[in-house]
């Protein structure tokens, strides 16, 4: 990318936001901000618990993520978030006009495969079908590109690069 941009890595849960975000992060010489670390605490416990998040429940998450990312304006950022719905992503650029979206895109099987071997993690598989129902791909007219999660981190987060760096 030839301007500091942020970057929103986003996409249904195992598709590896958590570890492309801070590769990508260092590629490009930005900092990185951890998507969950902005959830509040009833978030997390509601999804461990196996209970998927209602909007009501997301507002105030994408509302601070956005924050962080309005602040890194100019400078450069990478930020994960699911951001499934249009919804979504339309908050968060209203709060940080510029944003730009890398939507890891995978198939369910190479993804639920990715969530059975992770560790530490709160959000349980279960809850994988109703992030795909919920999951709205980036419309053309949406700043932003898809990336397959096939292959290595490094080999996601290079063409991750790529990517960014053909936007207009």
């Amino acid at each position: 990318m030839r301007t500091p941009h942020v970057v929103v890595v986003m996409g249904v849960t195992g598709t590896g936001k958590s570890t492309i975000g801070p590769l990508l992060a260092a590629r490009l010489g930005v900092p990185y901000a951890e998507g969950d670390d902005f959830h509040p605490r009833a978030n997390i416990a509601k999804m461990s618990a196996g209970t998927p998040l209602d909007d009501a429940d997301r507002w105030p998450w994408l509302d601070a993520i956005g924050a962080w990312a309005r602040k890194r304006t100019g400078l450069g950022g990478v930020v994960s978030c699911s951001a499934l719905k249009r919804s979504y992503r339309d908050r968060l650029a209203a709060t940080a006009p510029g944003i730009t979206f890398l939507h890891l895109t995978g198939e369910r099987s190479l993804i639920e495969d990715r969530m059975a071997h992770r560790r530490g993690h709160f959000m349980p598989r279960s809850l994988l079908d109703s992030q795909f129902a919920t999951l709205q791909p980036l419309a053309a007219d949406e700043p932003g590109v898809a990336v397959d999660v096939s292959g290595s981190p490094e080999e996601i987060t290079e063409r991750a690069a790529k990517a960014l760096d053909e936007l207009p």
